[in-house]
């Protein structure tokens, strides 16, 4: 039987809770397995993101039907209903019915057994459907916004203590919204007006993005790698936050930069491209098997700059000698990105923010003496932790006298900057700018005198 587009996005979640696989990844690797259609591609796209976006508010919501706890039904069986009760809460599209007769269809193609189970399961939640509440938000603020926009509790509770909880929730919410494709025009190819021009020839809706003068935003999702500009190298997929960070640098042609955490590539070939692909990006990634996609991604947009370095950053910057500046966009909780990787949101605890800052401030301490005086160093993350962000720099600056912050206004657009910290540092929120949540400070190192 023809794989459907329910069965695809079940193999789907049983991936990523079964092997770990991350959401967007497992995804796009099952549709190159299918020959779905256009529209159950979406569909597929739509219920894998979805549930596992909303998993514990599902599983709330799941709870008063069953008798056998979620936790000790099989995977697929737990995975299904979760499926089918994304579609009767979130898919008003989609019949409640229909939703569940596939879900029982499904059940007896897996395990036959298990089909009037599912059915019961799924046609009892239908019944009580309205009679399901969230805990009262007087009463426990913090389990209401944690099931209401579908996160960990004790994320809500940090993101409440570190920015007020009317912020927090607006977060969380942002977070549950579909993001929009945003290109990058490869600026020594080609200008935005033109390849907006050729989009729209092409039937493709798109705007210029309001956060990067580089950024193209797409109406609709689609198969990128198939546009002409994209295989031809003037153009490239990134985030619009993301585009910030080479423009933060403002790197200048025949300089020596250094891109610490380089791959897969996407600030390195921005910092080439703004340099006219004139003086040497050194790109060092710890994954040697991450280079070929620096390399990759530098050959398609016709780079010769770049040249790659696998190893620990900490091994390898003691003999690449110094540089005018360097980007240290360094690992993080990611806490930014969720709208893009839904799964991280679950797969993160408490301990892993205090444990990644002591990194990020053991990395940039590393760099820093590699840096020419008078260099330019910028620090960047895709979390919206200030113990990852501000905290960090601030804590670099008081150890190290011989840096200074570097205002930071000059380099990036007139919208920004309401979200600038402490003049050399910005802060962007997804809810902000519809864009992905990242940090990024300018700091420079003093003249000798």
């Amino acid at each position: 039987m023809a794989q459907t587009a329910r069965d695809t996005a079940l193999d789907v979640l049983l991936a990523i809770e079964e092997r770990g696989a991350y959401s967007n990844l497992a995804l796009t690797n099952a549709l190159r397995k299918t020959r779905l259609s256009s529209r159950d591609v979406g569909l597929t796209t739509e219920l894998v993101y979805g549930t596992v976006g909303r998993m514990n508010t599902l599983d709330y919501y799941l709870t008063p039907s069953l008798k056998t706890p979620l936790h000790k039904l099989e995977p697929w069986v737990r995975n299904l209903l979760r499926m089918t009760v994304y579609q009767l809460f979130y898919l008003e599209r989609i019949p409640p019915f229909a939703a569940i007769n596939e879900a029982v269809e499904i059940a007896k193609r897996r395990g036959r057994k298990a089909s009037g189970f599912v059915n019961g399961v799924l046609r009892g939640t239908l019944r009580n459907i309205d009679t399901l509440k969230l805990p009262s938000k007087e009463k426990n603020w913090t389990r209401h916004t944690a099931l209401l926009h579908s996160h960990p509790e004790w994320m809500v509770q940090i993101w409440a203590e570190a920015f007020g909880r009317e912020t927090a929730e607006q977060l969380c919410e942002a977070n549950n919204v579909r993001p929009a494709l945003a290109l990058r025009v490869n600026s020594s190819r080609a200008t935005r007006d033109e390849l907006l021009e050729e989009l729209a020839e092409q039937g493709i809706g798109a705007h210029p993005s309001l956060v990067s003068p580089y950024g193209i935003i797409l109406h609709e999702g689609l198969d990128v790698t198939q546009l002409p500009a994209f295989r031809e190298g003037r153009c490239t997929v990134q985030d619009e936050s993301s585009m910030l960070v080479a423009q933060a640098l403002d790197p200048q042609a025949g300089e020596r930069v250094l891109d610490c955490c380089a791959a897969p590539g996407g600030k390195t070939t921005h910092l080439a491209e703004l340099m006219g692909d004139e003086g040497e990006v050194v790109a060092v990634d710890v994954h040697e098997h991450k280079i070929e996609l620096i390399e990759n991604v530098a050959n398609r947009l016709g780079l010769q700059s770049i040249k790659t370095r696998a190893g620990d950053i900490r091994r390898v910057v003691g003999d690449a000698g110094t540089f005018d500046r360097i980007l240290l966009d360094a690992p993080c909780s990611g806490l930014g990105v969720i709208k893009r990787k839904p799964d991280l949101k679950w797969r993160k605890v408490p301990g892993d923010i205090s444990e990644i800052a002591e990194l990020q401030r053991d990395l940039l301490n590393t760099v820093a003496p590699a840096l020419r005086p008078g260099g330019v160093l910028v620090y960047s993350t895709c979390t919206v932790m200030p113990e990852e962000n501000i905290d960090v720099v601030r804590a670099f600056l008081a150890e190290h006298p011989d840096f200074e912050p570097d205002p930071i206004a000059p380099h990036l657009m007139d919208v920004l900057h309401g979200a600038i910290q402490d003049d050399c540092a910005v802060q962007l929120m997804p809810q902000q700018f519809d864009s992905d949540g990242f940090f990024i400070a300018r700091l420079r190192r003093k003249q000798v005198n």
